[in-house]
């Protein structure tokens, strides 16, 4: 099968990702015996250079195929927790990444926020893109896990650990609202750690962002996102919220479950969970210091107008933490730049909840 090179899309301008094209999505793909259980575990895996020669390639896969598959010169493995993301390796350089699929009809419109963007070092980059006639096939960096899960398996992590990751998923927000990106659904699962060590966070998934047409006017109307990080606003009223300061109550949900290892607002029951959050009021550990109640008090705050902005969350000094560890600073040289409308109560498991 040949393969034919597309213009670049004009929403990529961070980086000129040309689109490859694949003849045709009909045919069954070709499968590779040799990855198994070994691309089954990894979390996301890295990409070809763009511009890189290419050789010829299998169909892709159809949506009932489970098995790896060839895309152009990468093998390609459904991860079995996270939907419409595979694992991919491609076969002449060895490099790893991450590969998301989305449907031809809407793949622009759900990667322009990485072309929007400026490169930004806790921000994820397009590293390739292949088109089909039915999907498209867009290339990540490999990640080592989400934060969600880490923060599961350590249930807490003390005030200097959450401090050094929390400071760079602040600073993602940061670049992603000067931009006139609003990350509306914004959560732990939404970032991952792009070392082995994971002491570099980055923000992986753009795809439910909202661009700003007047970076001066933030009002928003969505509904949709993430029970446990929703802000009171949303559920109170049908009037426009501001987008940019729902984030920042997201963020202090965030910050809380690093700190304390549950949600500030937990309850089985949906209605019962929505009644909370509408109230605003969550406790706070009498383990915690001063300066991280105090910046978790100015975060989830009921009223959006009395939120900490994104400069002012920068500015706090609970970031003035004692001199990082070695680890860390080593990461920061080695780096060089379900879903649900809100308020719908269907919900099956109480986990499922949080997202």
């Amino acid at each position: 099968m040949n393969l034919q090179w597309t213009c670049p899309v004009p929403c990529i301008r961070t980086r000129r990702v040309a689109h490859k094209r694949l003849d045709s999505d009909d045919q069954p793909p070709a499968k590779c015996a040799r990855l198994s259980a070994e691309a089954g575990e990894a979390q996301g895996l890295l990409g070809s250079s763009p511009g890189s020669p290419v050789s010829p390639v299998a169909n892709p896969l159809p949506a009932t195929h489970v098995g790896p598959s060839r895309i152009g010169p990468f093998l390609i493995l459904p991860l079995a927790d996270r939907e419409s993301v595979h694992s991919a390796m491609n076969t002449d350089t060895g490099e790893e990444l991450l590969c998301k699929v989305f449907d031809m009809g809407a793949y622009q419109e759900k990667i322009r926020p990485y072309g929007v963007l400026p490169p930004h070092r806790n921000v994820a980059s397009i590293r390739d893109i292949i088109l089909g006639e039915r999907k498209a096939y867009v290339f990540l960096d490999k990640d080592f896990g989400d934060m969600h899960t880490y923060i599961k398996s350590c249930r807490r992590l003390d005030e200097e650990r959450a401090c050094g990751l929390f400071l760079q998923v602040a600073r993602a927000v940061a670049h992603c609202h000067q931009a006139g990106v609003v990350l509306g659904d914004l959560k732990l699962r939404k970032f991952v750690f792009a070392d082995e060590r994971r002491t570099h966070v980055r923000l992986e998934t753009l795809e439910d962002c909202r661009i700003l047409e007047d970076p001066g006017n933030d009002a928003m109307s969505d509904t949709h996102g993430c029970p446990a990080y929703v802000s009171p606003e949303i559920l109170s009223s049908s009037a426009p919220y501001s987008g940019k300061m729902a984030d920042m109550w997201s963020l202090g949900v965030m910050l809380y479950t690093m700190l304390v290892g549950r949600y500030p607002f937990h309850d089985p029951d949906p209605a019962t969970l929505f009644s909370k959050i509408r109230r605003g009021q969550c406790c706070l550990p009498e383990g915690l210091s001063p300066k991280a109640k105090c910046l978790l008090q100015s975060l989830l705050r009921k009223e959006p107008s009395e939120r900490l902005t994104i400069a002012e969350l920068l500015a706090h000094p609970w970031f003035r933490q004692p001199a990082p560890s070695q680890e860390v600073v080593l990461a920061e040289q080695e780096v060089s730049s379900g879903e649900q409308t809100v308020p719908s109560f269907d919900i099956e498991e109480d986990d499922d909840l949080f997202c």
